[in-house]
């Protein structure tokens, strides 16, 4: 039943759909595999009480947030594309829902100044 969703838009459409996923849930994995990866090292820098390692945890914790953005950017992508084939756009460039999802990340990422 379920197949038949993307079978009324064409046999390209429902190709183009796997593709899509299948590039951005690979996309996503490497970033959770990456996250861990920091997660460790930022937990071992914290329990070591080194200074270094500490100061290490500044642009680590920062590359974890940065990953963390991305995956949400490829979640609003894959959102967007089941939006796009369910209502027949065929937007599977990726692209299409990124608009409100990065206003939002880069609206809650400045730095408010204070006065």
């Amino acid at each position: 039943m379920e197949g038949e969703t993307y079978s009324v838009y064409g046999n390209g459409v429902n190709h183009k759909v796997r593709q899509t996923f299948h590039k951005n849930f690979i996309q996503v994995q490497s970033l959770l595999d990456q996250n861990r990866l920091l997660i460790n090292e930022i937990n071992q820098n914290h329990e070591s009480n080194i200074p270094h390692n500490l100061n290490r945890n500044v642009s680590l914790i920062r590359e974890l947030n940065n990953n963390i953005r991305r995956v949400v950017l490829l979640y609003a992508d894959l959102s967007s594309s089941l939006v796009s084939c369910e209502g027949g756009g065929g937007d599977f460039n990726g692209g299409g829902g990124r608009g409100l999802f990065e206003r939002f990340l880069n609206h809650n990422g400045k730095k408010r100044k204070t006065p």
